[in-house]
């Protein structure tokens, strides 16, 4: 593997920012019927009151009546499900009969117009968690707990073998993990600037793909809104997993002064999600793809983002992603009312996908 050290100077704020954004999911201990004892009242203990108000009167209107079903599903943990993607280069047969005796299936089936025979994702309908690997040194994991939506992130920009593809702000490293199942990249350019985030995502990456391979991945750890200058035109594919308003783990800040701060501070990742945007068309040489994606419902830093790159950068233009809705909708709960280059997966009980954004362009 090689990796890259080179660190730019990063605006005031950013890290704190990106960290808080950045967190995965709230992962929920204990088991299932002990949680189903829980009382409300304990269970709304757990929830940052501040946040959940903020939600309510933001998203009960940009996203209206689906706003209840989101709300149940994210104030819920116990109702949350994880998708297993199977690891191609250590690929177990046992894993795969043990999943399926589980009642879990495919994400796309061979019938899919999405299938893709080295990309297996297994999802079911039941809420919980497949057990997750640990960590072993020299040993390659069998399989990728995830949001069974990162996957639809990676169907959209549809790496092709042989690419340059640039992952802006790749940690943990699950979006990573499921382009280099879906293709084999000539160069997959890795990034993440925080230290401890990256070492994260170098674990990950050292623990999913053969050391014979780890020649073509480049892990470096650049502010993003500067690569587009270092490296311009560069890049074939770029995915843009941008810091965000990450609703899931930020219903369950258990700081109320940081909590209070965020949501004080919010309107600032707009600002910095259209720099990593322009950063990341700058690395793109003319004809390449971009996917932006967030894990937030949030308007003002899904499609607001958007439509400002479209009116502000004539290189860039919207890219039809219908198709693949079409496809996810079979498994997935998909916003109304979004326009053709993008989508907005909404989650529901059964589907407890999401929240996440995605939206496609190309640079001309």
């Amino acid at each position: 593997m090689r990796l890259l050290l080179r660190r730019s100077g990063q605006l005031p704020g950013l890290q704190h920012w990106a960290e808080a954004c950045r967190l995965r999911k709230t992962h929920w201990s204990g088991k299932k019927e002990q949680l189903e004892t829980k009382s409300e009242a304990k269970l709304q203990k757990r929830i940052c009151q501040v946040v959940l108000e903020h939600f309510e009167e933001q998203y009960s209107k940009e996203v209206e009546e689906a706003w209840s079903t989101v709300r149940e599903v994210l104030t819920t943990p116990h109702s949350w499900q994880y998708a297993v993607l199977l690891n191609k280069f250590s690929f177990s047969s046992e894993v795969e009969n043990e999943l399926q005796l589980k009642g879990y299936r495919l994400l796309f089936p061979e019938t899919s117009s999405c299938f893709r025979p080295s990309l297996k994702c297994y999802i079911t309908s039941a809420s919980g968690r497949f057990p997750a690997q640990k960590h072993r040194a020299g040993k390659l994991k069998d399989y990728y707990l995830l949001n069974a939506a990162s996957i639809l992130a990676v169907l959209a920009l549809g790496v092709e073998s042989g690419e340059k593809v640039l992952d802006m702000c790749a940690a943990p490293g699950g979006k990573s993990i499921a382009m280099l199942q879906y293709a084999w990249p000539g160069l997959l350019y890795a990034n993440e600037y925080d230290n401890l985030r990256s070492n994260w995502l170098k674990q990950t990456l050292e623990s999913f793909i053969p050391a014979s391979l780890m020649s073509q991945v480049v892990i470096s750890q650049l502010d993003g809104r500067q690569i587009g200058n270092l490296q311009p035109e560069a890049f074939d594919k770029v995915l843009v997993d941008a810091p965000c308003s990450n609703d899931r783990s930020w219903l369950f800040s258990s700081d109320l002064q940081l909590a209070s701060q965020r949501l004080a501070q919010r309107k600032a990742l707009s600002a910095v999600q259209i720099q990593l945007l322009r950063s990341a068309i700058n690395a793109l040489h003319p004809g390449g793809t971009l996917v932006y994606s967030t894990c937030t419902l949030s308007k003002a830093e899904n499609s607001d983002v958007i439509t400002h790159i479209l009116n502000s950068c004539s290189s860039v233009v919207p890219v039809d992603i219908s198709m693949l809705a079409k496809a996810a909708s079979q498994e997935f709960a998909l916003a109304s009312g979004v326009q053709q280059h993008e989508l907005l997966v909404l989650p529901e009980k059964g589907k407890a996908w999401g929240p996440m954004y995605i939206s496609k362009l190309k640079k001309v």
